[in-house]
């Protein structure tokens, strides 16, 4: 066996220009397989620990992806809003430890805006259990003051100290609230999450810049200047939703059957990791459609070194005949040429797993502003599922040439061919 391999990388050497564009092919079509499946199981866990910690997100009676989709992610629009008093009586719960409410619905130049306490800063975790830090400034204070996610300052150039006005609704064109400017005095550091695309201000501000609105626009003839707010109750009537944690993870699934059936309105509530699992099952067929076309990427390039073996076997009939006339029977043949294809596909997946931990050195900081972050980490089991897959397949497209091979006789390989 140690002869025979000795011969087939002796033999790829001799031939290392052909089968160098094989292996290339195959470097690239395993890095394609290994990346698809990288960034699957990568984004769907940074996807699910958008909102790592909370144990219930509580909103009215809708659907469970709708609710994450809007508390979480800050897309869509509530179907109704839920009332303050609600949110109180489930704040005092003897369950709960920690209760912060979320008011959406107002914009900054097409960035959510939130209405939330300042106990957002300090409750809310993202990955692994991340405590939510401040690239600048501080946690607002007052009413009028804000605290930027890091892809809205970036995006808008804003720093500490300067103001920005809210629009009604997330129409980037709607009508402002410009009689009552905030003052930037915080920005967040970049999450990945959807906290960096967000404009974050006390939940009292939402309330003082609509005094002297109505049905989604001004009152005619009122105008309350912002200096003269604070003589009126700011307590919202309404909140979007609410982030809540528990003293005892037991007792998520008491207070979530208290909270669907609780009599003062209709509430849903939803454990995160489960309404997440649920939002993403609908992505399943993208998901599928992408590893489908890897699979077939990669199998076109095994499929090229099929070819590029069973090609050179015509200019290499002599050499074939020489090693059986030196004693080297069928067998021998057959397992040289199929130990040199096996050869290639294995340097062609540890080529590609290289390329792909290049990659994501290169580019894992970009992608981590966009949400997604890829680790730099030995291959997980469904990875190494996939190695063993490709070197499988490689494995059985090198019997192909090396069948043929042993089909080739010794008369045939010695005798001139006109």
């Amino acid at each position: 066996m140690r002869a025979v391999l000795l011969l087939a990388l002796k033999s790829a050497w001799a031939r290392r220009l052909t089968l160098g564009i094989a292996l290339v092919a195959i470097a690239l079509a395993s890095a394609l397989l290994l990346a698809v499946e990288r960034v699957r199981s990568d984004a769907r866990a940074s996807f699910t620990q958008s909102v790592s910690g909370v144990d219930l997100v509580v909103g009215a009676r809708s659907g469970a992806v709708q609710l994450m989709l809007y508390a979480v992610f800050h897309s869509g629009s509530a179907t109704n809003n839920m009332r303050w008093e609600s949110f109180e009586a489930l704040a005092t719960h003897p369950a709960v430890d920690w209760a912060v409410p979320l008011s959406l619905g107002d914009g900054h130049r097409g960035f959510p805006v939130l209405g939330t306490s300042a106990a957002y800063f300090d409750r809310l975790r993202y990955g692994d259990r991340q405590a939510l830090t401040f690239s600048a400034g501080k946690p607002f204070a007052e009413v009028f003051e804000a605290v930027l996610g890091s892809e809205v300052a970036a995006q808008l150039g804003y720093r500490p100290g300067d103001h920005i006005t809210l629009s009604h609704g997330m129409a980037e064109l709607g009508p402002e609230h410009a009689d009552k400017p905030f003052t930037v005095v915080g920005i967040l550091a970049p999450t990945g999450t959807p906290v960096d695309r967000t404009v974050h201000v006390d939940l009292a501000a939402i309330t003082a810049i609509h005094l002297d609105w109505a049905g989604g626009a001004p009152l005619p003839g009122l105008a309350i200047p912002a200096e003269q707010v604070r003589k009126f109750d700011l307590q919202p009537q309404e909140i979007t939703a609410m982030l809540i944690g528990l003293k005892s993870r037991g007792d998520v699934f008491r207070l979530q059957r208290h909270i669907n059936g609780y009599r003062g309105e209709p509430l849903l509530a939803v454990m995160p990791g489960v309404a997440l699992d649920e939002l993403w099952q609908t992505l399943a067929t993208v998901e599928q459609t992408l590893f489908a076309l890897s699979a077939l990427v990669v199998a076109v390039g095994l499929a090229g070194l099929t070819a590029t073996l069973l090609a050179g076997l015509n200019e290499r009939r002599r050499e074939l005949a020489i090693l059986r006339a030196l004693g080297a029977g069928p067998r021998e043949i057959f397992m040289m040429l199929t130990v040199e294809g096996l050869l290639v596909t294995a340097l062609g997946v540890f080529l590609g797993a290289a390329l792909l931990a290049a990659g994501i050195v290169t580019l894992g900081p970009l992608l981590r502003e966009y949400g997604v972050h890829l680790a730099l980490r030995p291959p997980a089991a469904n990875e190494w599922g996939l190695v063993v897959s490709i070197l499988t397949t490689g494995l059985l497209a090198s019997l192909v040439p090396g069948w043929r091979a042993w089909q080739i006789s010794l008369a045939d390989g010695l005798t001139p061919r006109n």
